[in-house]
C-alpha cells in the first residue's frame, strides 16, 4: 500500500511543478502584421559618362530603332541614329505601379525643310507621352497615337531642350498629367504647360525616350531621371 500512495504523491507533485512552470513561463512573440503591397518610390539618375560608346547597356532597353551610345559636345549620351527613320524608343527603370515621371535633356537638328519629333513617355506603350513636334513648334501630350492637348513651343534647331512629364494619382481612380519643356539653359517653369485629367489610366509600364529623325540628323538624350510608384 505504502509504495502506490507514494507513486500518487510523485505524480501529484510533478503536474504541480509542471503547472507553475506553465504560469511563469513567456508566451512566444506573435510574428509581425505585414501590409502586403505597401508602396514605395524609386528614383533612378542615368549617368550616359559611365556607360561605354556603342551597343547601349542593359538599362537602356531598346524597343524599336537604332539606339547608341555616343558623344556630344564632349560628353556622352543616348544617341537615337536617323537610319532607319522610325519611331525609335527605349525604356528606362523599373515598370510602375502608380504614379511615374520622367525628365530629361535633349537635342535634334533640322535639315532643310525637314524637321524631327522627340519626347519622353510614361506607363508603357499604352501610356501618355510629350512630344516636341519641331515643325509645328509645339508640344503635344499623346496617348495610343492620339494627340489629347497641344501648348506652343519655341523649338529651335540645334539646341538642348529639357522635357518633364508626370502622371500623378492623386485619388483612387483620379489622375493629373502634365507636361513642361523649356529651353535646357533656362529655369524651368513654374507651371506646366499641359495638364490633363483622366480617370482611365491602368499605371503600369516603364517609362521611355522616343525619337523621329525625318530630318535625317541624330537626335541626342542626357540627363535622364525617372521615378515610379512600385507596390
Amino acid at each position: 500500500m505504502k509504495p502506490l500512495l507514494h507513486s500518487l504523491a510523485l505524480v501529484l507533485t510533478c503536474a504541480a511543478f509542471a503547472a507553475d512552470e506553465a504560469q511563469v513561463a513567456p508566451k512566444p512573440e506573435a510574428a509581425p502584421a505585414t501590409t502586403g503591397g505597401a508602396a514605395s518610390t524609386k528614383r533612378f539618375t542615368f549617368d550616359c559618362e559611365k556607360w561605354a560608346e556603342g551597343v547601349p547597356p542593359k538599362e537602356v532597353f531598346v524597343v524599336d530603332g537604332t539606339i547608341k551610345i555616343a558623344k556630344k559636345d564632349g560628353s556622352k549620351a543616348i544617341m537615337i541614329d536617323p537610319s532607319p527613320i522610325v519611331d525609335a524608343n527605349a525604356q528606362l527603370g523599373d515598370s510602375s505601379n502608380g504614379t511615374a515621371s520622367i525628365e530629361a535633356r535633349m537635342f535634334a537638328s533640322k535639315k532643310g525643310r525637314s524637321y524631327p519629333r522627340f519626347g519622353v513617355s510614361v506607363h508603357g506603350m499604352s501610356g501618355y507621352r510629350l512630344i516636341v513636334n519641331c515643325a509645328k513648334k509645339e508640344i503635344e501630350l499623346i496617348k495610343n497615337d492620339v494627340t489629347v492637348k497641344t501648348a506652343p513651343f519655341p523649338w529651335a534647331t540645334d539646341t538642348w531642350t529639357r522635357l518633364k512629364l508626370e502622371a500623378r494619382q492623386v485619388e483612387a481612380k483620379k489622375w493629373l498629367v502634365s507636361a513642361k519643356a523649356w529651353p535646357a539653359g533656362g529655369t524651368e517653369p513654374a507651371e506646366a504647360l499641359i495638364t490633363h485629367a483622366d480617370d482611365t489610366i491602368k499605371g503600369q509600364g516603364k517609362a521611355a525616350i522616343w525619337g523621329t529623325p525625318f530630318s535625317e540628323q541624330p537626335i541626342y538624350i542626357d540627363d535622364i531621371t525617372v521615378e515610379v510608384t512600385t507596390k
